[in-house]
Protein backbone atom coordinates (compact mmCIF):
# COMPACT_ATOMS: atom_id res chain seq x y z
CA UNK A 1 0.00 0.00 0.00
CA UNK A 2 0.83 3.87 -0.16
CA UNK A 3 1.87 5.15 2.66
CA UNK A 4 -1.09 7.17 4.63
CA UNK A 5 -0.58 10.74 6.18
CA UNK A 6 -3.69 9.82 8.94
CA UNK A 7 -4.42 6.62 9.88
CA UNK A 8 -8.18 6.69 11.64
CA UNK A 9 -9.31 3.78 13.82
CA UNK A 10 -12.71 2.24 15.60
CA UNK A 11 -12.31 1.23 18.71
CA UNK A 12 -14.66 -1.69 19.35
CA UNK A 13 -13.04 -5.21 17.45
CA UNK A 14 -10.17 -2.64 16.48
CA UNK A 15 -8.57 -0.98 19.50
CA UNK A 16 -10.41 -3.07 22.16
CA UNK A 17 -11.16 -6.42 22.21
CA UNK A 18 -15.20 -7.27 24.19
CA UNK A 19 -16.22 -10.01 26.34
CA UNK A 20 -19.95 -9.61 26.58
CA UNK A 21 -20.74 -13.32 26.37
CA UNK A 22 -18.15 -13.80 29.62
CA UNK A 23 -19.48 -11.09 31.06
CA UNK A 24 -23.16 -12.43 30.93
CA UNK A 25 -21.55 -16.24 32.09
CA UNK A 26 -20.17 -14.02 34.93
CA UNK A 27 -23.42 -12.95 35.83
CA UNK A 28 -24.76 -16.74 36.43
CA UNK A 29 -26.35 -17.12 32.61
CA UNK A 30 -25.54 -20.27 30.79
CA UNK A 31 -22.93 -19.72 27.57
CA UNK A 32 -26.07 -21.12 25.73
CA UNK A 33 -28.27 -18.13 27.60
CA UNK A 34 -25.71 -15.65 27.66
CA UNK A 35 -25.34 -15.58 23.98
CA UNK A 36 -29.13 -15.54 23.82
CA UNK A 37 -29.33 -12.35 25.70
CA UNK A 38 -26.34 -11.01 23.76
CA UNK A 39 -28.40 -11.63 19.98
CA UNK A 40 -31.26 -9.92 21.98
CA UNK A 41 -29.14 -6.68 22.32
CA UNK A 42 -27.23 -6.70 19.38
CA UNK A 43 -29.03 -7.70 16.64
CA UNK A 44 -32.61 -6.21 17.88
CA UNK A 45 -34.31 -5.39 14.91
CA UNK A 46 -34.69 -2.18 15.53
CA UNK A 47 -31.44 -1.44 16.54
CA UNK A 48 -31.81 -0.08 19.71
CA UNK A 49 -27.90 -0.51 20.61
CA UNK A 50 -27.48 1.65 17.09
CA UNK A 51 -30.01 4.18 19.14
CA UNK A 52 -27.94 3.93 22.11
CA UNK A 53 -24.47 4.52 19.86
CA UNK A 54 -25.81 7.61 18.35
CA UNK A 55 -27.01 9.40 22.02
CA UNK A 56 -30.79 10.03 20.95
CA UNK A 57 -31.40 8.26 24.28
CA UNK A 58 -30.29 7.95 27.57
CA UNK A 59 -29.10 4.85 29.12
CA UNK A 60 -32.31 4.42 31.09
CA UNK A 61 -34.06 4.68 28.18
CA UNK A 62 -32.77 2.28 26.28
CA UNK A 63 -32.70 0.05 29.15
CA UNK A 64 -36.45 0.37 29.63
CA UNK A 65 -37.23 -0.26 25.46
CA UNK A 66 -34.97 -3.69 26.24
CA UNK A 67 -36.35 -4.49 29.64
CA UNK A 68 -40.17 -3.69 27.48
CA UNK A 69 -39.34 -5.98 24.86
CA UNK A 70 -37.90 -8.57 27.01
CA UNK A 71 -39.33 -8.91 30.65
CA UNK A 72 -38.03 -11.93 31.13
CA UNK A 73 -34.98 -11.22 30.90
CA UNK A 74 -34.88 -7.60 32.19
CA UNK A 75 -32.78 -7.97 34.95
CA UNK A 76 -29.63 -9.17 33.83
CA UNK A 77 -30.25 -6.89 30.64
CA UNK A 78 -30.47 -3.85 33.01
CA UNK A 79 -27.51 -5.05 35.12
CA UNK A 80 -25.27 -5.57 31.53
CA UNK A 81 -25.84 -2.09 30.05
CA UNK A 82 -24.94 -0.45 33.63
CA UNK A 83 -22.16 -2.45 33.96
CA UNK A 84 -20.06 -1.92 30.87
CA UNK A 85 -16.86 -1.62 32.80
CA UNK A 86 -16.52 -5.40 32.88
CA UNK A 87 -17.41 -5.73 28.93
CA UNK A 88 -14.23 -4.89 27.51
CA UNK A 89 -10.37 -6.08 26.99
CA UNK A 90 -6.73 -4.52 26.12
CA UNK A 91 -5.11 -5.11 23.13
CA UNK A 92 -2.10 -4.21 24.27
CA UNK A 93 0.29 -5.47 21.60
CA UNK A 94 -1.80 -3.15 19.19
CA UNK A 95 -1.49 0.01 21.89
CA UNK A 96 1.96 -0.41 21.55
CA UNK A 97 2.31 -0.25 18.12
CA UNK A 98 -0.32 2.67 17.85
CA UNK A 99 2.10 4.50 20.11
CA UNK A 100 4.99 3.42 17.41
CA UNK A 101 2.99 5.18 14.74
CA UNK A 102 2.43 8.13 16.26
CA UNK A 103 6.49 7.89 17.10
CA UNK A 104 7.14 7.84 13.11
CA UNK A 105 5.39 10.66 12.38
CA UNK A 106 1.68 9.29 11.73
CA UNK A 107 -1.82 11.25 12.47
CA UNK A 108 -3.60 9.17 14.54
CA UNK A 109 -7.62 9.79 15.07
CA UNK A 110 -10.52 7.61 16.06
CA UNK A 111 -13.61 7.44 14.50
CA UNK A 112 -16.14 4.96 16.06
CA UNK A 113 -20.00 4.15 16.95
CA UNK A 114 -20.36 4.38 20.56
CA UNK A 115 -23.25 5.50 23.58
CA UNK A 116 -21.30 8.37 25.49
CA UNK A 117 -21.47 6.00 28.67
CA UNK A 118 -19.72 3.05 27.63
CA UNK A 119 -16.52 5.04 25.22
CA UNK A 120 -16.09 6.97 28.40
CA UNK A 121 -16.05 3.39 30.65
CA UNK A 122 -14.13 1.52 27.52
CA UNK A 123 -11.14 4.26 26.85
CA UNK A 124 -10.73 6.31 30.48
CA UNK A 125 -7.32 4.08 30.77
CA UNK A 126 -6.94 2.96 27.33
CA UNK A 127 -2.73 3.74 26.91
CA UNK A 128 -3.78 4.50 23.24
CA UNK A 129 -6.14 8.21 24.13
CA UNK A 130 -3.02 9.92 24.48
CA UNK A 131 -2.24 9.12 21.01
CA UNK A 132 -4.83 10.27 18.98
CA UNK A 133 -4.89 13.95 17.65
CA UNK A 134 -8.38 13.14 17.53
CA UNK A 135 -11.94 11.71 17.61
CA UNK A 136 -15.21 11.63 16.29
CA UNK A 137 -17.70 9.61 18.05
CA UNK A 138 -21.09 8.95 17.08
CA UNK A 139 -22.80 10.45 20.51
CA UNK A 140 -20.93 13.52 20.00
CA UNK A 141 -22.85 13.77 16.58
CA UNK A 142 -26.52 11.60 16.48
CA UNK A 143 -24.90 10.70 13.42
CA UNK A 144 -22.80 6.84 12.88
CA UNK A 145 -21.01 4.76 10.44
CA UNK A 146 -21.80 3.84 8.03
CA UNK A 147 -23.54 7.23 6.98
CA UNK A 148 -21.22 9.60 4.91
CA UNK A 149 -21.80 12.59 7.76
CA UNK A 150 -19.86 11.28 9.62
CA UNK A 151 -16.49 10.84 7.82
CA UNK A 152 -17.09 14.20 6.54
CA UNK A 153 -17.13 15.42 9.78
CA UNK A 154 -13.90 13.92 10.94
CA UNK A 155 -12.12 15.08 7.88
CA UNK A 156 -13.87 18.35 8.30
CA UNK A 157 -12.68 18.79 12.02
CA UNK A 158 -9.30 18.20 11.54
CA UNK A 159 -8.95 19.38 7.99
CA UNK A 160 -7.99 15.84 6.41
CA UNK A 161 -7.74 15.16 3.28
CA UNK A 162 -9.57 11.88 2.47
CA UNK A 163 -7.36 10.66 0.10
CA UNK A 164 -4.31 10.81 2.47
CA UNK A 165 -6.14 8.39 5.05
CA UNK A 166 -6.51 4.89 6.42
CA UNK A 167 -9.48 3.57 8.26
CA UNK A 168 -9.79 0.40 9.95
CA UNK A 169 -12.74 -0.34 11.23
CA UNK A 170 -14.23 -4.63 11.82
CA UNK A 171 -17.67 -4.02 10.01
CA UNK A 172 -17.71 -5.05 6.29
CA UNK A 173 -20.20 -1.93 5.75
CA UNK A 174 -18.51 0.88 7.74
CA UNK A 175 -15.68 -0.36 5.57
CA UNK A 176 -17.35 0.42 2.43
CA UNK A 177 -18.88 3.47 3.81
CA UNK A 178 -15.52 4.72 4.17
CA UNK A 179 -14.01 3.63 0.31
CA UNK A 180 -17.19 5.43 -0.62
CA UNK A 181 -17.03 8.23 0.44
CA UNK A 182 -13.11 8.64 -0.74
CA UNK A 183 -10.78 6.97 2.35
CA UNK A 184 -8.87 3.88 2.02
CA UNK A 185 -10.02 1.54 4.51
CA UNK A 186 -9.18 -2.20 5.54
CA UNK A 187 -11.27 -4.83 7.60
CA UNK A 188 -10.41 -5.81 10.83
CA UNK A 189 -10.90 -9.57 11.29
CA UNK A 190 -8.19 -10.46 14.30
CA UNK A 191 -5.56 -8.50 16.53
CA UNK A 192 -3.13 -10.73 14.46
CA UNK A 193 -4.18 -9.42 11.08
CA UNK A 194 -4.63 -6.14 12.69
CA UNK A 195 -0.76 -5.80 13.93
CA UNK A 196 0.80 -7.35 10.85
CA UNK A 197 -0.99 -4.22 8.99
CA UNK A 198 0.17 -1.98 11.58
CA UNK A 199 3.90 -3.34 11.57
CA UNK A 200 3.40 -2.74 7.32
CA UNK A 201 3.22 0.67 7.89
CA UNK A 202 5.71 0.76 10.48
CA UNK A 203 8.50 -0.07 7.78
CA UNK A 204 7.59 2.08 5.07
CA UNK A 205 10.28 4.84 4.78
Amino acid sequence: MNKPKNIIFDVGDVLLDYRWQQMLMDYGLSEKEAYRVGRELFDDPERLWHIFDLGTMSQEEIIQAFEKKHPGDAEVIRWFISHGEYMHVARPAIWKRVYLLKEAGYHLYILSNYPEILFKKHTQYADFMADMEGMVVSYMLHIGKPERAIYQALCDKYDLNKEECLFFDDRAENVQGAIDFGMRAKRVLSAKGLAADLDELLEME
